[in-house]
């Protein structure tokens, strides 16, 4: 007799499908799931694969859309960063992916939903947290903390062992076994040899971007407009425009994939508390707010920029990271992100070549906050340059009579 019917978010790796075949030997009726998120996958072939293994079903729902525009797009404005290195890949589809798998479960009269994520990562923190503010009264079976599970798989080698048994096939082998998320804006690789922080990424390790050694020898030059902060067109060097968000973002995508722009090596600190080390490719979105930054130097006010920077930004970003998408802090914030960017419109000039990202130039035809009269050193209009005395003179006040303390102390202000 069934113990009810479970949501499994299935990605169709090792690791979900020993999940899957484990909830069917535990009793449970499985649905399994997938979001099309822009991963290069399989979607078929995946159908077909959780269907054997004993799914009752299999539901794949493309959020692409909803991805770009929802989330993708608001963290270019923000110029979403986390630890000052990454672009929070793995951490902007965890919303939009929550929000499906809740709605697939309600559909199918699931009463849990379940999911992959270790019990030593972020992404159980991301989906639960999510699972929770979208459905309350779900439950959540999350295997890789259930002693039963993670005392049976210790390791990755048991996982493969499993899989072998069961007859699953897998990507993943003894020799190359990292862990990798994909979703359209990065791909995320960790455990295996990567958990020696010392240790080179193999270089067949990288999927989505040249390695820019191997990069084209000519640069490729391209346009982005932005209105409001959000890209709208993308102009490629043969001249053919795009302005579908989709499309923008692809195209975005395949223009740095090329050129070897994107990749990030870091050690970071996870939620819970613990450093891990993770190798990343996110071209387009490096492509977009590298471009969507420059743009802010010509049309954004020096204040709201200081203000943005130092309090929307790191806070909206960690928020992500954190898993805190739908809270009421989270959604504070995200009201403040729009304010920033009415002003930020106009073109950016870039160029791609092996693994670098070079602005070329920028103009806005609305926004009039450079003056090249008051900033040119051969001409005086628009500024008068005795006032900077007076200016000087006030800004110096508090200064000198640090100076004197310092002074009258015995001490200097030595270098």
């Amino acid at each position: 007799m069934s113990k009810g019917k479970v949501c499994l978010a299935y990605s169709g790796g090792l690791d979900t499908s020993v999940i899957l075949a484990w909830l069917l030997e535990q009793g449970y009726e499985v649905v399994a799931f997938m979001a099309n998120i822009g991963q290069e996958e399989d979607f078929e072939a995946a159908e077909k694969k959780a269907l054997a293994i004993g799914a009752t079903k299999f539901v794949c729902v493309d959020v692409r859309k909803e991805f770009v525009e929802e989330v993708l797009y608001p963290c270019v404005q923000v110029n979403g960063i986390y630890e000052n290195v990454y672009l929070l890949g793995t951490s902007l589809a965890r919303p939009v992916i929550s929000k499906a798998q809740i709605d697939v479960a309600e559909q199918e009269g699931c009463f849990a939903v379940s999911h992959g994520c270790t019990g030593k990562g972020n992404d159980q923190v991301r989906f639960e947290l999510s699972f929770y503010a979208l459905k309350p009264d779900v439950k959540v079976i999350a295997p890789w903390r259930d002693p039963e599970f993670f005392k049976r798989f210790a390791g990755r080698k048991d996982l493969l062992d499993y899989a072998a048994e069961k007859g699953i096939p897998v990507t993943q082998t003894k020799s190359k076994p990292w862990s990798t998320d994909e979703n359209m804006a990065h791909i995320s690789f960790e455990a295996g040899i990567l958990e020696d922080p010392d240790t080179t990424p193999p270089k067949d390790m990288w999927k989505l971007t040249v390695d820019p050694q191997d990069a084209p020898d000519k640069p490729e030059d391209f346009e982005v407009e932005f209105s409001k902060g959000k890209p709208v067109r993308l102009t490629t060097s043969d001249g053919k425009s795009v302005s579908d968000p989709l499309e923008l973002f692809l195209t975005a995508n395949a223009i740095a994939r090329r050129n070897g722009v994107g990749r990030i090596d870091i050690v970071e600190n996870r939620f819970i508390g613990i450093k891990s080390r993770g190798c990343y490719e996110t071209p387009g979105l490096t492509l977009l707010r590298s471009t969507h930054i420059d743009l802010e130097g010509l049309t954004l006010d020096r204040e709201v920029r200081a203000i943005r920077d130092s309090f929307v930004t790191p806070t909206y970003s960690k928020l992500l990271y954190n898993g805190m998408y739908f809270t009421p802090e989270c959604e504070y914030v995200r009201t403040m992100i729009q304010p920033s960017q009415n002003t930020v419109n106009g073109v950016v000039r870039a160029r791609c070549y092996k693994g670098n990202l070079i602005i070329l130039g920028r103009s806005s035809s609305t926004e009039k906050l450079y003056d090249a009269t008051e900033s040119s050193m051969d001409e005086l209009t628009g500024f008068e340059p005795q006032d900077t005395t007076g200016f000087i003179a006030i800004q110096a006040i508090r200064i000198k009579k640090y100076g004197e303390k310092v002074r009258e102390d015995g001490s200097s202000l030595a270098l």
